[in-house]
């Protein structure tokens, strides 16, 4: 089992930023990836961004990041092994980025985009961006 906590989120105007947080906890030795998701009112789960990891006790010195096109370039996924926390820095936010957004880990190998590759899930952080 993972745990797996989010925080961060709230409301900011266009333009601004905010960083989420996902903490996690149990088997994170066994965990292969971590990823953001959000979803919007009325709209399916959708993939943000993601970070390889083999595990937290050995070196992620070359973990690979990835990022759905509507995000490039604006949010940066990273981590600090340490705290076995990942985060997402969200700059330049836009109405359209408003959602839940869920944290998640992936536990075998797999997609890093398909949320049905995903095994652990955080409650999720709401994220509100104002025009």
């Amino acid at each position: 089992q993972v745990q797996l906590v989010e925080s961060g989120g709230g409301l900011v105007q266009a333009g601004g930023s905010l960083r989420l947080s996902c903490s996690a906890s149990g088997r994170t030795g066994s965990m292969y990836a971590m990823g953001w998701f959000r979803q919007a009112p009325g709209k399916e789960r959708e993939f943000v961004a993601a970070i390889s990891a083999i595990s937290w006790t050995v070196s992620w010195t070359g973990s690979r990041t990835y990022y759905a096109d509507s995000v490039k370039g604006r949010f940066t996924i990273s981590r600090d092994n340490a705290k076995n926390t990942v985060y997402l820095q969200m700059n330049s936010l836009k109405p359209e980025d408003t959602a839940v957004y869920y944290c998640a880990c992936r536990m075998s190998s797999g997609s890093y985009y398909d949320l049905a590759d995903y095994n652990y899930w955080g409650q999720g952080t709401q994220v509100t961006v104002s025009s």
